[in-house]
């Protein structure tokens, strides 16, 4: 049993805190908005960042991005245990778990940017994909605690574990992007989707995006998984990167800039990724 905070719990972050729980953990949640913190049995609420991570081993962060997660680290830094280690579970930019690492550093505390993929339905199977950058001994003390969310791989130093979101991140729109056309062209060529799918199991173009997120589109299910307005989030963060390294890419410019017209002009930042769908149906006039 560890005892840890975590600070975060929306769509991700409840169903993560819920199998800390069920692991066996002494878990204290803290959310923005209470009722949701209040909504985890089996947890401790606390009213503060501060009040969460006071003496606690492990604080993991699901946060909505960087700057949200850096005025929490500020609110609550002189409450941190001592040789405490900030897991940061949420998606932010590399430079800032780079910044929010060394912060931890000075003050002799661990710091472990570990982002995830798999959507809510990882998080509530505890089966998420998780890309953890840090030092190796503070990875290793945290990884029985990560192996009970998911499969966690150490991919390299900090800043290495939202490198390598940005990728997954770049790989899942650009798919996304690709299913859709994939789904219309099906359907007004008079084809199955459903059965297409099938038939495409196992083949090099199957993935776990053309099962779940092309039954959505066949479906017209966009319940947010993954909520589109944190898709480009994320986009908008792998091309900053990539800017920085000089790098152009192409695939990943174009759908992020039709993900902002789902969003600016649709209404649908609220939407599941998946509802790029939507604004391809939308420009073919369907």
């Amino acid at each position: 049993m560890t005892t840890l905070a975590l600070l975060g719990t929306g769509l991700m972050g409840a169903p993560m805190a819920r199998n800390l729980i069920a692991a066996g953990h002494d878990v204290t949640v803290w959310n923005r908005s209470p009722e949701k913190a209040r909504a985890i049995e089996g947890a401790t609420v606390a009213e503060s960042p501060a009040e969460a991570v006071a003496g606690k081993a492990v604080v993991i962060s699901m946060l909505s991005d960087g700057a949200t997660s850096d005025r929490v680290q500020s609110d609550a830094m002189d409450a941190f245990a001592d040789g405490a280690i900030w897991v940061e579970m949420g998606s932010i930019k590399p430079e800032e778990a780079r910044e929010h690492g060394a912060r931890f550093a000075e003050r002799g505390m661990g710091y472990v940017d570990a982002p995830v993929s798999g959507g809510t339905k990882g998080a509530e199977g505890a089966t998420l994909a998780i890309m953890a950058g840090g030092d190796a001994v503070h990875f290793a003390a945290i990884e029985d605690v990560l192996a009970d969310l998911g499969t966690p791989v150490h991919v390299g130093p900090v800043g290495a574990g939202q490198l390598a979101k940005l990728a997954n991140q770049a790989i899942v729109a650009c798919t996304i992007g690709a299913v859709a056309e994939a789904v219309l062209l099906l359907e007004r060529g008079g084809a199955d989707p459903a059965a297409v799918r099938q038939a495409l199991k196992g083949g090099f173009a199957d993935s776990v995006i053309l099962q779940q997120h092309g039954a959505r589109m066949t479906e017209g299910n966009f319940v947010p998984g993954g909520l589109t307005k944190f898709q480009i989030k994320d986009l908008d963060n792998v091309l900053g990167e990539a800017g920085t390294l000089g790098l152009e890419l192409p695939a990943v410019t174009a759908v992020n800039d039709r993900f902002k017209v789902l969003r600016d002009e649709m209404d649908g930042a609220d939407m599941d990724h998946s509802a790029l769908y939507l604004e391809l149906r939308r420009r073919n006039g369907i």
